[in-house]
């Protein structure tokens, strides 16, 4: 029988997917919305559902509300103010990008299996989705153009780092503290991305990174 964790690992490792595939900038930003929502949900449901304390569940709200809404929200609005509202010239096809996906999550479940040997209690897709959301986020952000895409892709990458946190932290407490700073410090990335495209955008109009090719010293 399936449980809730499980249900929410699969799907996220579908997110992947289908941020890989994506073509559409606001789409991708949805997709990064629903992954962060799953990620924050995650740590919660496989361990701490029936035991939860006020602070967990302050703390899941707190993510949920940061992944989920703040931080895909900034991102929409400056979607809003660029030009572009689409990839259409990516670096790698969007078909050889869902086709590296799936190596991606073949080479995580190898990794994940050699590393699980030692370990006990793990669940078996929490690493394998940890190692292919790191890598798929990594992966948007070298193999794409749009700046929104690379900093979508660089949330997607913390999506991956939350999760493998969930799996290397032994006190809860103690990793919801080093995920909230971490959050912090993205946030505060994610409004200079904002600027720095809203600024992109206004000199070139539009938001490819490609064009900071032709400044001149």
């Amino acid at each position: 029988m399936l449980h809730l964790s499980d249900i929410s690992l699969v799907l996220i490792l579908l997110s992947v997917l289908m941020a890989l595939g994506s073509s559409r900038i606001q789409e991708l930003i949805r997709i990064m919305a629903f992954q962060g929502v799953l990620v924050s949900l995650v740590p919660f449901l496989l361990e701490r559902v029936h035991t939860a304390s006020q602070l967990d569940i302050l703390f899941l709200l707190l993510f949920i509300g940061i992944k989920g809404v703040v931080m895909p929200g900034l991102l929409w609005f400056a979607s809003q103010r660029v030009s572009a509202k689409m990839e259409l010239e990516p670096i790698i096809g969007y078909h050889a990008s869902i086709l590296t996906g799936l190596v991606m999550m073949v080479i995580a479940a190898f990794i994940s299996h050699k590393m699980q040997v030692a370990s006990e209690g793990l669940h078996p897709l929490l690493l394998p989705a940890a190692f292919t959301t790191i890598a798929a986020g990594l992966f948007l952000l070298v193999a794409r153009h749009k700046a929104l895409t690379q900093a979508t892709g660089y949330l997607i990458l913390e999506n991956g780092i939350y999760l493998a946190g969930s799996v290397l932290a032994r006190e809860a407490h103690t990793q919801f503290v080093v995920e909230f700073g971490i959050l912090l410090d993205i946030l505060v990335g994610i409004m200079v991305m904002g600027i720095i495209v809203h600024r992109i955008s206004r000199s070139f109009d539009d938001a490819d990174t490609m064009f900071l090719q032709e400044l001149k010293g």
